[in-house]
């Protein structure tokens, strides 16, 4: 593949700052080399432009949405770099950064036409400004491409061509009270660590994945490096205790780089280096994608 490393340097989304570091981190660890490697041709375009929180408009500490208007800002410059790179012929590869940017880069591969989205998270990112405890827009990003509460006018965010039954959940194990309630009156597809305990994490993607690809003509693959376990990936932006096993995310990605003729995106989000201990969030985050754009043991 021509794949296009884009990177993201934004942490407006969260609460926590470091992230911001994490497409340097991610570069750092080789992923460029990583990628030729493989035999795929890697063109990195750099960073979009992020506004410092400490320029912004004010509304940093606004209790239903903070930095809402830069966050639409990079989100919409964000959909044009993927839809451009996606009319090149390329596969566009977002770094993050927290992951509120879902909503600029699965925006520009839905421009490409319907789209299912796999999201390997611990969180369900289905928040509204009405419904956050938090005002964090990284709580928000799947329930903007959806349109849903105040995103449903809202151009920059709301993606038509993105629908609630073909969007699946993997790895879920936090969510707040009323973004329970939202997702089980939702079409969206949830599976949490406890179905991957039962079934197993092969069982569960392939779940997925028929989710996802049902009717659509290509997918987004969303990875919040959160999705594994803090013990296996301590440097993330909000670690949640009992998640993924570092087999386990890798099978997950390799299950991915299986399915590459519908797999039209991805991003990896969240590695926050100040939380880090000598890089290695970062690198397991380029063996990761490594796994999904086809790397094998053997």
């Amino acid at each position: 593949m021509n794949v296009r490393l884009i990177g993201v340097p934004m942490d407006l989304g969260a609460d926590r700052r470091g992230v911001d570091m994490g497409p340097s981190a991610i570069r750092y660890a080789g992923l460029a080399d990583t990628l030729d490697d493989i035999g795929h041709t890697c063109v990195d375009v750099g960073d979009l432009s992020v506004p410092r929180p400490e320029l912004s408009s004010g509304d940093g500490d606004a209790v239903d949405a903070k930095y809402l208007a830069e966050t639409e800002q990079v989100c919409r410059d964000l959909r044009e770099t993927v839809e451009e790179a996606l009319a090149a012929g390329e596969f566009p590869l977002v770094l993050g950064g927290d992951h509120s940017i879902a909503i600029g880069s699965i925006g520009g591969s839905a421009r490409a036409g319907s789209t299912g989205v796999v999201w390997f998270d611990a969180h369900g990112d289905f928040n509204t400004p009405a419904t956050t405890p938090s005002g964090n827009v990284h709580g928000m990003p799947v329930a903007a491409v959806l349109g849903r509460g105040e995103f449903a006018d809202a151009d920059w965010a709301y993606a038509p061509t993105v629908s609630e039954e073909n969007v699946a959940m993997v790895g879920i194990r936090s969510l707040d009270d009323a973004e329970q309630e939202a997702l089980r009156d939702s079409g969206v597809s949830v599976f949490t660590m406890s179905d991957i305990d039962d079934r197993g994490l092969t069982d569960v993607v392939e779940d997925a994945f028929a989710v996802a690809t049902d009717g659509t003509d290509g997918i987004h693959v969303s990875l919040d490096m959160d999705f594994l376990d803090p013990n296996e990936a301590p440097g993330v932006g909000t670690p949640v205790r009992g998640g993924a096993t570092y087999r386990e995310a890798h099978a997950a990605m390799e299950y991915v780089a299986d399915h590459l003729d519908v797999v039209r995106s991805m991003e990896v989000v969240e590695v926050n280096p100040i939380l880090d201990q000598h890089n290695a969030t970062a690198e397991l985050a380029v063996e990761l994608v490594a796994s999904a754009v086809g790397k094998r043991i053997l």
